[in-house]
């Protein structure tokens, strides 16, 4: 086992005498239930024994894991979320952030804050404070419909438990510095990539990225759309279901399965799609020929220029632009990912650049498919990060 793979992690204000007084700040933290408390020897141990002395002599700390639950918003409504915190003990100076958003996740019960060792733990015990949202769907809001692919409930998932934990650090005395760092990948990639563009074009947050890495995510929506309307095959249909059934719930269209996807596999999608599922047991319900897969009148629509204009304006609504940014944010994509193809990165850098921005880079892992192209990534992203 290689450990790479395991990472797969305000104000006062005095006005004049006749103005009104200032309302209370908004707080998002709720609780946080200690979940682990895991010796810094244990740690070195452990990273050792997977064959990674490298980074078992960067782990400095003992560390204590929360479950955290703060207040965010789904469908314009409060909603109760949740998330892991970790936090190294005995800082003898204030610690860097980092946020860690986690891949595409089918079954509920592998919420980070679930109490799973996650890989993050190593983060914390060298020194970071790490993040590790559950996202809306998981952990304390497991009720609702994961909001899968959705720009704004991805950024504000990320955004808001930031500044709960920030609350909670405060509260506990905990000293933090201003350091942010955000990574993801695949979907956490996607979601990493909106949480900084929320974070950077909204100051309102009174949040500063230090720097971002994502890998693998389906930021460019349409380019995706394009993909699947000019090819047959699709290896990963789960996938594909999940945006359906996702935008189907979170924009209210309440449209029947079938109007999506032919009988059998509606049927399949309504029986399986419950959280209880991984995304490989659902592949075998339905097929990789989109042809077979799709309602023949549904997919005939979504070929045409004016079909299905609604699907098609939520995909482009959804869809991450590049902004001008002042952070360093890297980029990184397998040249044989089956799932989400590195051209959707590249597409992705290409707004960047036509935004004006020279801050973002883009690595092509040669060679690496969807599952492979995360370790690669990691060994850079780690000494990077640690660099800053």
């Amino acid at each position: 086992m290689n450990i790479f793979l395991i990472l797969s992690v305000l104000f006062f204000s005095c006005q004049d005498d006749t103005a009104s007084e200032k309302p209370a700040e908004k707080k998002y933290f709720i609780s946080a239930e200690e979940t682990a408390d895991i010796p810094l020897e244990t740690l070195k141990a452990l990273t050792t024994s997977l064959g990674q002395p490298d980074i078992a002599a960067l782990l400095k700390y003992s560390i204590k894991s929360y479950t955290i639950v703060y207040e965010t918003t789904f469908k314009g409504e409060p909603i109760q979320a949740s998330g892991l915190l970790i936090i190294p003990q005995g800082l003898t100076a204030d610690a860097p952030i980092i946020s860690v958003q986690h891949g595409t996740t089918f079954v509920k019960s592998d919420a980070p804050s679930l109490g799973a060792f996650t890989g993050m733990e190593l983060f914390a015990s060298a020194g970071y404070i790490s993040l590790v949202p559950d996202f809306i769907g998981y952990g304390k809001s497991a009720s609702v419909f994961h909001p899968y692919y959705d720009k704004d409930h991805s950024a504000f998932a990320v955004v808001d438990m930031i500044k709960s934990a920030k609350e909670f650090l405060a509260s506990k005395k905990i000293g933090f510095n201003e350091k942010l760092f955000l990574a993801g990948y695949s979907e956490g990639g996607y979601v990493t990539l909106a949480a900084a563009k929320e974070i950077e074009t909204n100051p309102s947050h009174n949040l500063k990225l230090t720097a971002v890495a994502a890998g693998a995510g389906g930021y460019d929506l349409n380019e995706m759309l394009k993909g699947i309307t000019t090819s047959t095959y699709y290896s990963y249909p789960s996938y594909l279901a999940f945006v359906m059934m996702s935008y189907n719930n979170t924009y209210n269209w309440n449209k029947p399965l079938n109007y999506f996807f032919k009988q059998q596999y509606a049927d399949a999608l309504n029986q399986y799609m419950n959280g209880e599922y991984g995304g490989s047991f659902i592949n075998q319900k339905l097929t990789t020929d989109l042809n077979s897969l799709f309602n023949a009148d549904f997919y005939s629509r979504l070929k045409q220029p004016q079909g299905e204009p609604e699907l098609k304006q939520a995909l482009a609504n959804n869809s991450i632009v590049g902004w001008n940014t002042a952070t360093p944010i890297r980029l990184y994509h397998g040249s044989k990912d089956e799932i989400i193809p590195y051209q959707n990165s590249e597409s992705t850098l290409k707004s960047f650049r036509e935004a004006g921005n020279n801050n973002v880079t883009l690595t092509i892992i040669p060679q690496a498919t969807h599952g492979s192209g995360l370790q690669p990534m990691l060994q850079n992203v780690i000494p990077w990060f640690l660099s800053l």
